[in-house]
């Protein structure tokens, strides 16, 4: 097999973190090489409903989530679903989640998640601007929309149990929220608007992070299908691909929730499941939100932009199902319907559907692996990749240069796993 002259760092991976990354070790001198195996930006990056939201810092797991996910098992429509199966590495996924389900951990996520999303809002606002990004970035915040009064409720009890770690936000009710945002149906009960939140077009983003990693030096190669990843002792000597070998000196892992599959090669076992989301993409309706949206009980985001107008999200833990659930999409349909004037675009542009890297504490994997010293894990963003791609990219390029970060990273630390799943097989 033919060898590539030898890389400074060689990035796993050209979705938003391996983009990210790739352009902040440019920033800091550094030479780049990011394979990806399909295009770039063709995975969770592309068709997810692009929201920067430092106010997500709340995790999945709180407490009643796995019993509600459990209630919903029979349920295809159901915005958790876990897919009733035998896997062995499902099952030790979910009993770690499970654990989590509590105050005290969700306080200990929360904080942790906060300072990397607000961090990364900031470098994203920043790049757009000196780097003349196009990606219709907008500094609009965002509303969480509750139609039911008592979930409403509950959830402003949440809000204030974890207040400490989360943004400002103010607490809307039913006719403030309407004024806000006409696009909504009456018979809404409340709503939280977060105004440290923004939103852009998540295809465009990573396509413009793409052009400016090759404007200033950095190589992407795509279609390289990684078939094999060898190592001498303590370091990763060759990554053989479908289009060549390569080396690095430093080598980043950012393969999202394919990471695990490639991690084994290395002997280490990441603990992220694939959590697969849908969208639809429409041409604008008439009568858009102003504002992006998350409608609560159907769990459904919407956004619009100049371009286009989407509905997104739902989780279902199905493995690497390839099928594109009908039952799901019509699941975002019927969600919006019950909370908008007009629910839908024009025309249908897109049915997408990807996968997450959800680790079972909600926080993404981001340091130096144990065992090896030339590889960094950047990987297992959850739901939130886009929202921390810029503040991953610059922490990636402080660890690999050896310097102190920008924010306290042991929460992130590969090494959290310890004796549960990160670890020499």
């Amino acid at each position: 097999m033919n060898t590539r002259p030898d890389c400074d760092v060689l990035i796993l991976g050209g979705g938003v973190i391996g983009l990210a990354s790739a352009w902040y070790l440019l920033a800091a001198g550094r030479g780049v090489t990011v394979l990806d195996q399909g295009t770039v930006g063709c995975g969770s990056s592309h068709g997810n409903c692009g929201t920067l939201t430092p106010s997500h810092a709340t995790p999945l797991a709180l407490p009643g989530t796995l019993g509600t996910a459990l209630r919903w098992l029979l349920r295809p429509d159901a915005p958790l679903r876990i897919k009733p199966r035998a896997d062995p590495a499902l099952a030790r996924w979910l009993f770690e989640f499970a654990r989590r389900c509590n105050w005290r951990a969700a306080a200990h996520s929360a904080a942790a998640r906060l300072p990397l999303l607000e961090l990364s809002r900031q470098l994203i606002g920043q790049l757009v601007h000196e780097q003349a990004l196009d990606c219709e970035f907008a500094t609009s915040g965002t509303l969480n929309v509750y139609r039911d009064a008592r979930g409403f409720e509950r959830a402003c009890r949440e809000h204030e149990r974890l207040a400490d770690h989360l943004p400002p936000y103010e607490v809307l009710d039913g006719a403030a929220t309407l004024a806000r945002e006409p696009a909504l149906k009456p018979g809404v009960a409340g709503a939280f608007f977060n105004p440290g939140d923004a939103c852009l077009r998540p295809d465009r983003y990573v396509a413009e992070l793409a052009r400016i990693v090759r404007a200033h030096g950095g190589t992407i190669i795509e279609g390289a299908r990684i078939e094999r990843i060898e190592r001498d002792g303590k370091r990763i000597t060759r990554v053989a691909t479908s289009q060549g070998a390569y080396r690095g000196h430093e080598v980043v892992l950012a393969l999202g929730a394919w990471s695990p599959r490639f991690a084994r090669m290395l002997d280490l076992r990441l603990p992220i499941q694939p959590g697969k989301g849908y969208s639809i993409t429409w041409t604008r309706p008439r009568q858009c939100p102003r504002t992006p949206l998350s409608l609560k009980e159907p769990s459904v985001c919407v956004t619009t932009w100049g371009s286009g107008y989407r509905l997104g999200s739902t989780m279902e833990f199905a493995g690497f199902d390839t099928s594109l659930n009908r039952t799901r999409l019509e699941a975002l349909r019927r969600g919006a319907a019950q909370f908008l004037h007009e629910p839908e675009g024009g025309e249908r542009v897109e049915e997408w559907y990807g996968w997450r890297p959800m680790t079972w504490d909600d926080l993404p994997i981001l340091g130096r692996a144990p065992h090896l010293d030339n590889l960094v894990l950047a990987t297992g963003h959850g739901m939130l990749g886009v929202s921390m791609s810029a503040g991953t990219g610059l922490l990636v390029s402080e660890i690999v240069a050896g310097r102190a970060p920008s924010l306290a990273i042991d929460a992130y630390a590969p090494t959290r796993f310890h004796g549960r799943a990160l670890q020499a097989a």
